[in-house]
């Protein structure tokens, strides 16, 4: 279920809330994936929702105000140092960059299209927007 989005000459931007990060990315991009495991919502108070590039296809102004958090040995966070906003997920030794939605510029063009780690869900929500859901990682 890897599918991509549009083509390579599509772009998103986007930027952190004070606007000390703002980055540019060039698809194809993966749909936006709801991610529900306890360090996502630990980390963000709810659950993450993110969409994927490659790597290289990611220009970042204000790179100096990133910092980096291992929550993981599968990845590394990162986020603006002067706002806090959490907004790209870079896995260990990756080509890609999972990029937060939230911190994309509308309008996005992604839909939603699936959950993970629905197995460790807070008990507080349902999910219920009619998307798979899956409950780890493994069967995508």
């Amino acid at each position: 279920m890897q599918t991509k989005i549009g083509t390579s000459d599509d772009q998103i931007t986007g930027r952190c809330a004070c606007g000390a990060v703002t980055f540019a990315a060039h698809g194809p991009f993966r749909p936006f994936v709801g991610c529900h495991c306890d360090s996502c919502r630990r980390q963000t108070g709810h659950y993450v929702v993110a969409t994927r590039v490659m790597a290289d296809a990611l220009s970042i102004d204000g790179e100096a105000n990133l910092k980096d958090w291992v929550a993981t040995d599968q990845a590394r966070r990162r986020f603006c140092s002067a706002c806090g906003s959490l907004m790209f997920w870079v896995p260990t030794g990756g080509r890609t960059v999972s990029i937060l939605a939230g911190c994309v510029d509308k309008p996005t063009g992604l839909p939603l299209a699936w959950h993970i780690c629905v197995g460790e869900k807070g008990d507080y929500y349902e999910i219920d927007d009619g998307t798979p859901v899956y409950p780890g990682v493994s069967g995508i």
